[in-house]
């Protein structure tokens, strides 16, 4: 793998744009993420300012978004990381019963699929989230659409399990996201 992991900077709002634009446009960006490609080319460049600055190493530490940069210094692929506490309201699924992080926002460009890109993200983002500090973070969850086999394939090796519970998709009260948890080595 020749790519570099690393925490976004606060000046880096184009490229964060970029790969999330890319990333809508994928052909399974409907089962993978709760936006829209239409949706998100709308939203002004203060907004992606706003949201490279508060997932930066800059922001107030309740964002993380890393990015496995290319030596051409192009982006191969991202995730994000929210901590969320038992007394936060709940951005996505269930409120927060420990603390914890959230993994969303997972892509990977296609040709950088199979590279161990995805490995290296997650292994960088489970290593952040043990170091949030105090208090200490339990777990790190994720959700994952029912119907996203090859996510949940990837969750499942990586060691994340299911939890056995879900939601119900935003939009569709037929389709549910399914909670999947890391828990921290003791």
């Amino acid at each position: 793998m020749d790519y570099s992991i690393r925490t976004i900077r606060a000046d880096e709002w184009e490229k964060t744009r970029e790969i999330r634009l890319a990333a809508l446009q994928d052909p399974i960006a409907h089962l993978a993420f709760l936006d829209t490609y239409e949706a998100a080319v709308e939203r002004p460049d203060a907004f992606w300012k706003d949201r490279a600055e508060g997932s930066s190493e800059s922001g107030d530490g309740s964002v993380l978004q890393f990015v496995a940069e290319a030596p051409d210094g192009s982006w191969a692929g991202t995730i994000t990381l929210l901590v969320e506490r038992p007394s936060d309201e709940a951005r996505f699924g269930e409120a927060a019963k420990v603390d914890q992080t959230h993994i969303v926002g997972v892509y990977v460009r296609p040709e950088a699929r199979g590279t161990g890109v995805i490995d290296a993200l997650f292994r960088a983002g489970v290593k952040w989230s043990w170091t949030v500090p105090e208090p200490a973070v339990e777990r790190v969850r994720l959700y994952v659409h029912e119907e996203n086999a090859r996510a949940a394939a990837f969750y499942r090796r990586f060691g994340f399990v299911a939890t056995g519970d879900a939601v119900a998709v935003p939009g569709d009260d037929t389709a549910r996201e399914l909670e999947y948890e890391l828990v921290r080595p003791s």
